[in-house]
């Protein structure tokens, strides 16, 4: 079936944090209340508030670069180390934004960038998207299962759980799971949780069938795999005339710009988006972009192109 949505699916220890560039905001407190505030979908059970002590505990597991003081949120707990440097390619667009007035800031990055709970900081290397060699990068691998595996966690890869089996009463006793030679194991447990994204969730809980569930786990409203949302981004990428030294640091540059995140009547639209600025390509990737030719004029596209660009990733949001 044709779609303009093609998610990134993959099965891995650590999730997301493989491939993610470790851009690390929080939901706004608007988030939670888009029913109250805008009439649109539902609000949540739950407030930002409700939540902040998790969003602080977790910002202090990962270990969050960034800056105090973002006017698009409420007060954070302090973060855990400075915020990634800008450099010319920062300083340059952060000028923009100041001339057009619009809102911006150093988002929280989860790249360490001074050493932080044993890991050092970042070099500067780049891309963050292939992985960190040395661990500056704050994925799970690096951060959660460590520190579950010294606890005594079994970690147990190239399985697939089949379903959540229940008691008499309704409380979730077991896994029942493929292990890697596809034999079915059945691990029991007295607290069982489930975290596997938007579309490993749902597929769980709807196979785990019962008497007393027989449509699935959690599903009395009927809608566990329905309503999938995902947080769409478009990119848009500028060509300047000068040597912006884009490709030096972390692939995100992780300026943040939330000018258009809260909804304006005046925009004829409810909801909004923030805007990513994002560092240029390293030399290879730049090379393989699509946008430099092969052939006789490759050097010369390639140098009016390296190091000259800037890309905003604009995220959104599916009501």
């Amino acid at each position: 079936m044709e779609s303009p949505i093609a998610p990134l699916m993959y099965n891995a220890v650590r999730g997301s944090t493989i491939h993610w560039s470790a851009h690390f905001p929080r939901l706004k407190p608007s988030d939670f209340r888009v029913k109250t505030l805008d009439n649109i979908a539902d609000d949540w059970p739950l407030s930002y508030f409700d939540l902040e002590p998790y969003f602080n505990l977790n910002d202090k597991m990962m270990g969050v670069a960034g800056l105090d003081g973002d006017p698009a949120y409420p007060p954070k707990s302090p973060r855990q180390t400075p915020p990634v440097g800008l450099g010319k390619l920062g300083d340059k667009i952060a000028a923009g934004f100041d001339e057009l007035g619009w809102h911006w800031c150093p988002s929280d990055s989860a790249i360490n960038t001074v050493e932080y709970d044993g890991r050092p900081g970042c070099n500067n290397r780049g891309p963050c998207d292939l992985g960190c060699s040395i661990k500056a990068k704050s994925s799970t691998d690096v951060t959660y299962w460590p520190k579950a595996l010294e606890l005594g966690a079994e970690l147990v890869t190239n399985a697939r759980v089949r379903e959540i089996t229940v008691d008499r009463s309704g409380k979730a006793t077991s896994a029942i799971y493929y292990d890697c030679n596809g034999e079915v194991r059945e691990q029991y447990a007295s607290i069982i949780v489930l975290a596997s994204n938007g579309v490993g969730t749902p597929r769980i809980l709807l196979n785990s069938t019962s008497s007393r569930f027989p449509n699935g786990l959690a599903n009395l409203s009927g809608l566990a795999g329905k309503n999938l949302m995902f947080l769409p981004y478009s990119i848009v990428t500028g060509l300047f005339d000068e040597d912006l030294e884009g490709h030096k640091g972390p692939t995100p540059l992780n300026i943040i710009c939330s000018e258009f995140y809260e909804t304006d009547p005046g925009r004829n639209f409810v909801r909004g988006y923030a805007y990513q600025v994002v560092r240029s390509l390293a030399p290879l990737a730049t090379a393989l972009s699509g946008h430099i030719p092969w052939g006789e004029n490759h050097h010369d596209a390639f140098k009016n192109r390296f190091n000259r660009t800037i890309t905003f990733a604009v995220i959104g949001e599916v009501p």
